[in-house]
């Protein structure tokens, strides 16, 4: 067999072998998908039961998603809103945040509040905050997240939401001012948010529609 034919048997070979290889791995992504789906539905509704007691409504909230810009959230990317509803009369909603103004950048929360400036629950789901520090405002370290739960923002100039050393109502971190500033701004400006859009919410586009960042 000369030189020229054995690196053809090879290339057929490896061609082959890569076109085996490539169709394995779409049946395994086409078997597992409806799975890997299912995992990270389970995971997001494990989330909004942190931030909005399941008892409060009654219907799908994962499938009454709607995207929200406005810079009341914090910047004008596209954020999740998952609209609560008892007997199908909106009641509250779970609405993702941003804190632009952390010590080490942006704070993504999910923030439960209903429709009268009443916070229900408040959770930070990304961070780049100092270790031993900032970090205060994950549940894992410490409960001072779970303190949003039942207050009210009156109104845009609500003194109250503030920490204490800004003569507000919460507790800021001993060296560490500026992370709590600002999750207590952003939860501030969400349930302000939803406190105004009531009316709004369902002309909203649907998480489907628009693509996510």
């Amino acid at each position: 067999m000369t030189m020229l034919s054995t690196i053809r048997k090879h290339g057929v070979t490896l061609a082959a072998f890569a076109a085996l290889t490539t169709g394995l791995t779409a049946l395994v992504n086409i078997l597992t998908e409806p799975t890997i789906h299912h995992q990270a539905a389970q995971q997001q509704k494990l989330l909004l039961d942190q931030v909005l007691p399941p008892s409060i409504y009654d219907n799908n909230l994962l499938g009454e998603c709607y995207i929200v810009t406005d810079s009341a959230l914090g910047n004008t990317h596209p954020h999740r809103l998952y609209l609560a509803r008892k007997h199908g009369e909106p009641v509250a909603a779970a609405i993702e945040s941003t804190a632009p103004d952390g010590y080490s950048g942006s704070i993504q929360l999910l923030i439960g509040a209903d429709f009268n400036g009443n916070v229900l629950g408040t959770r930070v789901t990304s961070h780049h905050e100092t270790p031993g520090l900032g970090d205060k405002i994950e549940l894992r370290i410490s409960d001072w997240i779970t303190h949003f739960s039942g207050k009210t923002v009156e109104s845009e100039q609500d003194r109250k939401w503030a920490v204490k050393k800004d003569g507000g109502q919460f507790d800021q971190f001993t060296g560490a001012t500026i992370t709590p500033r600002a999750v207590v701004n952003a939860v501030k400006r969400t349930a302000g948010y939803l406190k105004r859009n009531l009316t709004g919410i369902e002309n909203l586009p649907a998480c489907g529609e628009v693509p996510n960042e």
